[in-house]
Formats: C-alpha cells, structure tokens, sequence
C-alpha cells in the first residue's frame, strides 16, 4: 500500500506567469442548473431577503416563469476559482484588482448557466503584468445574460 499525502490531493495544472498567457485564450467554468437551492443558499449567504428572489407567487404576479436570480448570484458563477485559471497562477499571482459587470437578461430558478473567461487584455510592466479576463455568462437559450471584467496582477516569470 503506498503511503498518502494529503498534500499531494489537488488539482495542479502546470504553473504559469504573465508572459504564458494569450489574447483570446478562453478559461471555460463548469455549467450549473440554478435550482431553488441555490437560490436559498445564497440567501442565507448575502441575506437579501426580497420575494423576488425567493417568493415563487410573488414572481408569478410579475409575469415571470420562476424565481429572479440575484444578480449577484449569476456574477459570482464566473469567480475564477470554479475553474483551472487560480491552479495555473499559484506562484504567480499578487493579487485580484478589479471585478465589473453588466447585467443584460434576466436569470431564473431552474436555467442552466454556462459560464467563462477569456483574456482580453495583457499589460505588462518590468515584473508583473495585468491581466485582463472578460467574463460572460450565457444561459441555455444562447443568450448572452452577464458580461463583465475581471483584471488580476500577475508576476512575471522570474529570470
């Protein structure tokens, strides 16, 4: 029997600096059902406790088909750390800079979201580098209902 390290239990993609990264490289997030327990958990998470979001009658007088995502909700499907892109900067990232987005359709209970990255913009200085990661979401109808942008500082690869 070999011996286990705990340590050794995770997820490493080969580490990478500023200057692995290309323009257009696209980071692909796993896809998510948003079920109503999703929707509770964040509640519980951000405490915003408006119908809309939790109350499906309320919703139902409004003329929508199921419970509104918050938009929060939907936003934070495209934090890096869902997919490959935090492993691959393990020794090279300084830190997260900045997060904005624009809410453009609507997001309800029970749609199916398909969230990515892809960098946009690579601006490098004497030993680091900005990153710049443009984040989108789609839903199972193919329409585009979160984009936003997401810029990390980056080492560069040391000499």
């Amino acid at each position: 029997m070999a011996d286990f390290d705990p340590a050794t239990h995770r997820m490493v993609p080969q580490q990478r600096w500023f200057e692995d990264f290309t323009l257009g490289e696209r980071f692909v997030i796993p896809s998510r059902t948003l079920t109503p327990a999703i929707f509770a958990a964040f509640q519980t998470a951000c405490g915003d406790t408006h119908p809309i979001h939790y109350d499906i009658e309320y919703c139902r007088a409004r003329g929508m088909p199921n419970l509104l995502a918050h938009g929060f909700l939907t936003l934070i499907h495209t934090a890096p750390g869902a997919g490959t892109f935090p492993f691959m900067v393990e020794e090279s990232l300084i830190g997260f800079l900045e997060q904005s987005c624009r809410f453009l359709k609507p997001v309800f209970a029970e749609d199916t979201i398909y969230p990515a990255l892809e960098v946009t913009e690579l601006t490098a200085g004497r030993t680091t580098g900005v990153i710049g990661l443009r984040s989108t979401v789609f839903n199972q109808r193919r329409e585009l209902v979160l984009e936003g942008l997401q810029k990390f500082l980056i080492r560069r690869r040391p000499v």
